[in-house]
């Protein structure tokens, strides 16, 4: 799977000086009756945003469950903040921001943002556990936080 040349090498967004970047059109199944982004899609929106840094960091889901680093790992989230600071509409075009506040043991803790022409409309604090697949919490592979070290952080 790591090794397969991407046929759209930017589906996964691009990292930038600043953090991970993923477009995210909104279509009518992210809404509600009102045109409006639900707010549970939101989640949907930077949980990609996760898998995508993480991914353009060489650390792939499969890899971990797979064993591939040593013991079958996953992540989980295990804390979130969230604001919701504006509405996002049917075909508004956004943009997900995912920065790696810190990684340490077990856990890694970002910051991330949805924004849509620059404008802030939704914020979270996230910080996700590695764990085995009997949910015990483990240390990321040092092999995968060196390849975090300076990815995603703002200059």
């Amino acid at each position: 799977m790591t090794g397969e040349a991407a046929p759209w090498p930017d589906l996964a967004g691009r990292l930038t000086p600043s953090g991970h970047v993923l477009p995210v059109r909104v279509y009518y199944e992210d809404t509600d009756f009102t045109g409006v982004v639900y707010h549970a899609a939101y989640l949907k929106f930077i949980e990609r945003g996760r898998s995508d840094f993480l991914r353009l960091c060489g650390i792939h889901h499969a890899d971990l469950s797979d064993g591939v680093h040593g013991e079958a790992l996953a992540f989980a989230v295990r804390r979130m903040e969230i604001d919701f600071l504006g509405p996002a509409r049917i075909d508004d075009a956004l943009e997900v921001v995912t920065r790696l506040d810190g990684a340490r043991g077990a856990r890694l803790c970002l910051a991330q943002e949805v924004r849509r022409a620059g404008a802030l409309l939704f914020s979270a604090s996230v910080t996700v556990a590695v764990i085995s697949f009997d949910g015990r919490p483990r240390r990321l592979p040092a092999a995968l936080a060196a390849r975090l070290e300076g990815a995603g952080q703002p200059d």
